[in-house]
């Protein structure tokens, strides 16, 4: 009786050993992706008021947790069910992608003076309340999460895949992957916008004195200098995550200009135009889209 117990209990030592080792590799595959999803998430999860910033957060981090929630389950039936979709899954997530980050650069690019009734529509957006605009720019950023997550998880679980380890190893590896992913991307963020918070404290406990107080002026004036490269680096981010996900998971592509893929920079650059590509394809289409919708109400 004794010796089953013991038994037991060496049994899941020996599973929560190759978990942990599973998990580090999972994780190291996994470590780009996590530094895209940092980049965009801060820059999502900055530019509110100073008292409105972890609660937003904490709005987002709970719409991530939702996420994985729905994702790891959906992506363990249909890998049992039809692997193959979850190629076009990813797909389709990396064309969003690429379509968000193309639409901020040509909104940045050819951004111009409203005129006319541009105004006007402009005027009633700006009357929108605080709550509103939160709301839309937590569920911009939960759905942004969502697609990254895709990845995050998908790539955690090809890991497990290809070592052939158990079933509920795999469950394991990938559900902490995808937690670690959670609480440490959202976790860092939270660290960054308060830095300035961060930053009045120390001014105001060293009387502006000393290296505190320094250190205190460095943070305040950092955070601003810190979202505006965050938004620069989140926008390449999605479109190099796009680009990574055409290149790897479109037959095709993966085979055009197959001498760069011997180079860092080159494999980075190759995915930089992939995506920038899919991003313009996708706005065009969106754009067309949209010119057919419109017509179709007019008439």
């Amino acid at each position: 009786m004794a010796s089953g117990f013991f038994a037991i209990l060496d049994d899941i030592a020996a599973l929560m050993d190759d978990v942990a080792v599973t998990s580090k590799v999972a994780t190291q595959k996994t470590a780009g992706i996590l530094g895209d999803d940092l980049a965009v998430n801060a820059e999502k999860a900055t530019g509110f008021l100073s008292s409105r910033e972890i609660p937003v957060l904490w709005a987002i981090t709970k719409g991530s947790f939702i996420n994985k929630l729905i994702i790891l389950p959906v992506v363990f039936l249909l890998n049992w069910l039809y692997a193959p979709a979850i190629n076009y899954v990813l797909i389709l997530g990396g064309l969003y992608l690429a379509f968000e980050g193309v639409e901020k650069i040509i909104e940045f690019l050819f951004h111009r003076e409203k005129e006319g009734h541009e105004v006007v529509e402009e005027i009633i957006e700006d009357e929108k309340s605080d709550e509103e605009i939160e709301k839309a720019k937590v569920k911009s950023a939960i759905t942004t999460d969502f697609i990254l997550s895709i990845e995050i998880v998908i790539i955690a679980l090809g890991t497990v895949l290809e070592e052939n380890h158990p079933f509920i190893t795999q469950i394991l590896v990938t559900s902490l992957v995808a937690f670690i992913a959670t609480v440490g991307v959202y976790g860092i963020v939270a660290l960054i916008v308060r830095m300035d918070d961060a930053g009045f404290k120390l001014i105001k406990k060293s009387n502006d004195k000393g290296f505190f107080g320094k250190l205190g002026h460095l943070l305040v004036k950092a955070l601003p200098i810190v979202i505006k490269a965050l938004a620069v680096i989140g926008t390449i981010a999605l479109i190099m995550v796009a680009g990574g996900i055409f290149a790897h998971r479109i037959e095709f592509f993966h085979h055009v200009l197959p001498s760069w893929s011997s180079n860092e920079f080159l494999t980075i650059l190759k995915e930089i135009i992939l995506g920038l590509i899919g991003g313009l394809g996708a706005v065009a289409l969106f754009t067309m889209g949209k010119g057919v919708v419109s017509l179709v109400k007019k008439k």
